[in-house]
């Protein structure tokens, strides 16, 4: 694994992707509080990996007033209105379904609010990857959505798709359908706009 996460971090600098590499959580924290530390808006996608990393919670407490999230929304409107405000915000965190070590960032989305991020509008991306996200290639990355992002998320989500039965995907064409945007962040024409912090653990689906 060690030698998978320096040949990952080594393709993303190549593709203008700044990596960054923690064994603990403390120095995650530290760092994210280093990244952030002169924002003025803070945003998030939807992320388990936010969330088990426990770094959600410290933007909330840490940065509040900061950092706006989705569940303050009181209305449907409102979460809207903080979506939006994500592609004005200074920086956005995320996760990434997969991360390829020939340096590649592979994404599926649902509303697609969080890849449309990823590609334009935040000054700066972070993504919080735990290293069960790091695969070979593409055709790896692909397989890790369909049977395991994919159904986990539906399942999560109460989405009434065949996946969240069967635990693959069929390439359905249901109504709660999460997969449907496709995104392949490849080599970025912002050096270092988008950060990933691979951290030394499994998180998230």
């Amino acid at each position: 694994m060690e030698e998978r996460i320096q040949r990952t971090m080594k393709a993303l600098e190549r593709n203008k992707i700044k990596p960054y590499y923690v064994e603990t959580r403390e120095q995650l924290y530290d760092l994210v509080r280093e990244l952030v530390k002169n924002d003025k808006l803070i945003t998030a996608g939807g992320s388990m990996t936010l969330e088990e990393s426990g770094v959600k919670e410290l933007l909330m407490t840490e940065f509040k007033g900061v950092y706006l999230d989705r569940s303050e929304g009181k209305t449907p409107e409102e979460v809207e209105d903080i979506l939006h405000k994500a592609f004005v915000s200074d920086t956005f965190f995320a996760s990434s379904n997969a991360v390829t070590e020939d340096g590649a960032l592979y994404n599926v989305d649902g509303r697609g609010n969080r890849v449309a991020a990823m590609i334009y509008g935040p000054a700066q991306v972070v993504l919080i990857v735990g290293t069960n996200k790091i695969v070979k290639d593409m055709g790896e990355a692909v397989c890790r959505v369909e049977q395991v992002a994919a159904p986990m998320n539906t399942k999560r989500l109460n989405c009434k798709t065949p996946c969240q039965v069967t635990g693959t995907c069929s390439h359905c064409r249901s109504d709660g359908r999460v997969c449907c945007s496709f995104v392949r962040l490849e080599q970025q024409r912002v050096p270092g706009r988008i950060k990933v912090i691979i951290v030394n653990e499994s998180l998230g689906y």
